[in-house]
């Protein structure tokens, strides 16, 4: 009698328990390469851009107005960074720093994303672009399809990213698999070469410009020059022959306005194709009944000047390139809100986890954001910090607390010490005193405030700036950031040795002063 009991309870019971099997959640998570979060309408309202998926993904989840991406000790800034998505640690304790031996555990690649979603019992399906990433880590995902395509048609750009997905998903409901998904939709563009789709030039009056000796031709309908174009740069950004600097294909050396404005045009028609695509993605859950019970993000491994400051890639820390945008949208989160989040890429990991119910793995060292997603908190931690020294060291750094943020750059031997403060609510756009040049402005159309400047050497914030360095340095110390700039004590630190540079024909040569 208790044994028929026992079955009839169970038989009770089961329709819930698979129902609560079925129940949890899926993940969706986009990202993107080279990207700032002021090609979009929901960061800044003239953008020209067109993305409605992407717009109604923000109206319908939480847009994070301060999420950035730690930094970079190479010039592939997306190496680390994406180390970092996948791993939830700290830029100086990667398996690839030059802490690697004493400051990052072995097999970490066992605790990343993949892995852990893995041994949750959730089916893990990648498409990324090829290289410059976490190999390791990669090879964790059940289904992957890697290519690197950022061509102008279907079949070389991000059509193909989303095809992927789709016989991913297609695959799932033919065989009726009901396990949870984990996603990672990579895109390969809008990273250079920006080869667009040739209605979509044409929408922002650019071309797929090829010819180093000429600019392109001008167009009216090109976007407009960026509110903190310069035609260049003040100092030396410490990375000689940097590859982002010099030789983008429709860019090069060139920082004219006509070249700048095509530019941006070809960013903002690969931008709009990945748009397209996702919202291929999206119809197919939306079909598949999955959409509502799936967490979706969007984000990018890192920022991008294209013009900004009179630099092209995103090997420096202004906000165009050090900020990403983040989107989220999913189950508990309330439609139309933002946050300022204060969030590091390195915190999706924990997130992630905390979202799906899953223990986060002891090597992580991210914060789980899920208090902000859920209205909770508006910041997950009050100080952010920033590198890049992938050119000459010590490099660059910043800091930035509430409303302030300093750069400090110490490049090329000692030749370039420059010290920047801006106060963003004021000056958002971290215009110099170049910006406040009359030919620029005749360029941009922007006039820069009186107060809409570096203030750095303005006596009236000696305090502030004192203040801003010492945060620096505690934030380094806090870190393990094995470099100290100019005017900080050196701690007794030894800088880690650098690797011979390379002459041209792969034989060591000599160091670049």
């Amino acid at each position: 009698m208790n044994l028929r009991l026992a079955v009839a309870l169970l038989l009770t019971l089961l329709p819930f328990i698979t129902h609560g099997r079925e129940k949890r959640p899926n993940f969706l998570f986009i990202l993107v390469d080279d990207q700032a979060p002021f090609d979009f309408k929901f960061y800044d309202p003239s953008s020209p851009l067109t993305a409605p998926n992407l717009e109604k993904l923000a109206s319908e989840g939480i847009v994070i107005d301060r999420a950035c991406q730690m930094g970079g000790f190479v010039g592939a800034v997306c190496t680390p960074s994406r180390h970092m998505i996948m791993s939830g640690r700290t830029v100086w304790h990667l398996p690839i720093g030059p802490l690697a031996k004493t400051h990052c555990p072995p097999n970490l690649e066992k605790e990343t994303i993949p892995a852990v979603f893995n041994r949750a019992g959730y089916d893990t399906m990648r498409t990324c672009k090829q290289g410059n990433s976490y190999e390791a880590a990669n090879k964790e995902f059940t289904v992957r399809h890697d290519a690197s395509k950022r061509g102008g048609d279907a079949e070389s750009g991000s059509a193909w990213h989303a095809e992927q997905v789709l016989n991913f998903l297609n695959t799932r409901e033919e065989t009726k698999d009901a396990d949870p998904f984990f996603i990672y939709f990579g895109f390969s563009h809008p990273h250079d070469t920006r080869d667009g789709t040739p209605e979509l030039l044409a929408k922002y009056g650019a071309v797929n410009h090829a010819d180093e000796t000429a600019p392109p031709p001008a167009n009216p309908k090109a976007p407009a020059l960026p509110r903190n174009w310069l035609p260049e740069y003040p100092f030396h950004h410490g990375h000689p022959d940097l590859r982002d600097e010099v030789a983008v294909s429709g860019v090069w050396k060139n920082r004219d306005a006509v070249t700048i404005r095509n530019e941006v045009g070809r960013e903002y028609a690969c931008a709009e194709n990945i748009d397209i695509q996702i919202g291929r993605i999206l119809a197919r859950l939306e079909a598949m009944g999955e959409l509502d019970n799936t967490y979706i993000f969007y984000t990018s491994d890192h920022g991008i000047a294209i013009g900004r400051h009179a630099l092209m890639g995103k090997q420096n820390l202004y906000e165009h390139s050090w900020r990403v945008p983040y989107l989220v949208k999913g189950p508990g989160i309330k439609p139309g809100t933002r946050a300022g989040g204060n969030l590091y890429l390195l915190d999706t990991l924990a997130t992630l986890c905390d979202l799906a119910g899953i223990p986060v793995p002891a090597t992580n060292e991210g914060i789980s954001f899920k208090p902000v997603l859920t209205g909770e908190k508006e910041t997950i931690r009050d100080t952010l910090y920033g590198v890049y020294n992938g050119g000459t060291k010590p490099g660059m750094r910043c800091v930035r607390k509430g409303d302030w943020k300093l750069i400090q750059h110490d490049v090329l031997d000692g030749q370039v010490r420059e010290t920047q403060l801006f106060n963003l609510a004021e000056n958002p756009d971290e215009f110099l005193t170049e910006h406040h040049d009359p030919a620029v402005i005749a360029l941009t159309g922007v006039t820069p405030g009186p107060r809409q400047r570096d203030l750095a050497e303005d006596p009236e914030h000696a305090d502030k700036l004192a203040e801003m360095k010492a945060l620096l340095l505690s934030e380094m110390r806090r870190h393990d950031d094995p470099w100290r700039l100019w005017d900080q004590p050196d701690d007794g630190l030894v800088p880690p040795v650098e690797p011979a540079p390379k002459a041209k024909n792969g034989r060591p040569g000599k160091k670049r002063k």
